[in-house]
């Protein structure tokens, strides 16, 4: 297939994205400076003499996690994702780059919670640090009650059958990440992240757990802002729910947050970034500025119909058409929240992090009736997408489901 005159003359920049990520999402230092200067030595000494397990190491996060592992020259790394693509990737990545590798690395394609993977896990000697960086992370899964139930057996059941293996081979510490979602959840997927933090807290007196709640990171892989470099690659239009905010954080922050996460928190506490650090950002200015990198004026429009059938003559005249959609699907908050007025919040601990710390009782209360309730449906083998949310609403006092009968999949 022969691309078009365009993509021939703007294939490099665009394959390349050779733009500065903070300067789009609007912001000019970078997070956590602070914290890398200070632990820096106390990071350098665990890491190295330290084995770790990326579990969905594959992603754009665990891609960041891995080789931020490997320049501190961790000891042993092993990646676990069922991603073989993104896996030979990441390997080609390295091995093609300057870091110089003294770590041992190695890759493997597997599911958790499969045959395969508890005998992997139990054939090599223990790992000292496992990541869990796998998730069911879109809002769009929660349309259908298969995908949802998957979603729950890969952020919640994977997580409890972890925690449980993990100290039987003498595993040190569990990472787990979360989303801001997790905080006053108006849907599925914050709801599943939320009882996987109560499950983990429930767990902090057998194992040393910790997690994070992510904000968004920009332009991993899968997400909207991806999407805009994949709708640019095409030409075709973009697409922005209207006066909707967001707080974003680069891939590189990412790794950074989950390392010291993973070093610095006790047991059953959950990190999380200060809101005064943070501005929430336009969606619809991210993508003008990205666009203006570009070279492109944005033409918005509010007609779908619009956007696609004026897509290849506004590119010639060096415009590109912004659709822009309604906020009106499900399980979409106007903006998302770090923590909530019930949690206890240590502000003071660190620069520019909050610790939001454990609450036993009353994740001792929540975690193993929703998880009971989830087995019951599955060993049922069948089940509604009703049946999962009604056990949810029964079981999580903070879930506040937003359904509005609309799904992402419904829209460009």
């Amino acid at each position: 297939m022969q691309l078009n005159v365009l993509s021939k003359n703007s294939v490099r920049v665009r394959m390349f994205h050779d733009f500065d990520t903070l300067k789009i999402i609007g912001r000019k230092n970078s997070l956590f400076e602070e914290e890398e200067s200070k632990y820096k030595e106390l990071i350098s000494r665990e890491i190295e003499a330290t084995s770790f397990l990326i579990i969905g190491g594959a992603g754009s996060i665990g891609r960041s996690v891995v080789k931020e592992l490997i320049k501190l020259k961790a000891k042993q790394v092993h990646v676990v994702d069922i991603n073989e693509n993104n896996l030979t990737e990441l390997i080609r990545e390295i091995r093609s780059s300057d870091i110089d590798v003294r770590t041992d690395l190695k890759t493997y394609v597997l599911d958790v919670g499969s045959p395969e993977f508890y005998n992997f896990f139990n054939s090599n000697s223990p790992y000292d640090f496992v990541f869990n960086l796998s998730a069911l992370k879109h809002v769009r899964s929660e349309k259908d009650p298969y995908t949802l139930m998957r979603m729950m057996r890969v952020n919640i059941l994977n997580v409890e059958f972890l925690t449980e293996l993990l100290p039987q081979r003498g595993s040190k510490r569990f990472f787990s990440v979360s989303t801001d979602k997790a905080v006053k959840p108006v849907n599925l997927m914050g709801a599943s992240k939320r009882v996987m933090e109560l499950l983990l807290i429930s767990k902090m007196d057998h194992l040393r757990v910790s997690s994070a709640r992510f904000v968004n990171v920009a332009f991993s892989e899968g997400s909207l802002l991806w999407g805009f470099l994949r709708r640019i690659e095409k030409d075709q239009p973009i697409a922005v729910p209207k006066e909707i905010k967001r707080y974003f954080i680069t891939l590189d922050e990412s790794a950074l947050f989950c390392i010291l996460t993973a070093i610095l928190a006790e047991s059953g506490e959950i990190f999380t970034m200060k809101l005064d650090k943070l501005r929430p950002v336009s969606l619809v200015d991210i993508a003008v500025r990205l666009l203006e990198f570009y070279g492109f004026e944005p033409f918005f429009t509010e007609d779908e119909k619009e956007a696609k059938s004026k897509v290849r003559e506004l590119i010639k005249a060096k415009k590109w058409p912004i659709y822009l959609s309604p906020p009106d699907t499900t399980g979409e908050k106007e903006l998302e929240e770090l923590y909530s007025e019930s949690e206890k919040v240590d502000h003071q601990r660190f620069k520019n992090l909050s610790v939001v710390l454990p609450d036993k009782s009353y994740a001792d209360s929540i975690s193993p009736q929703i998880i009971q309730g989830l087995k019951s449906l599955i060993e049922r083998k069948n089940w509604t997408r009703e049946e999962i949310i009604d056990l949810f609403k029964t079981y999580l006092p903070e879930f506040n489901h937003l359904d509005t009968g609309k799904f992402l999949d419904e829209r460009m």
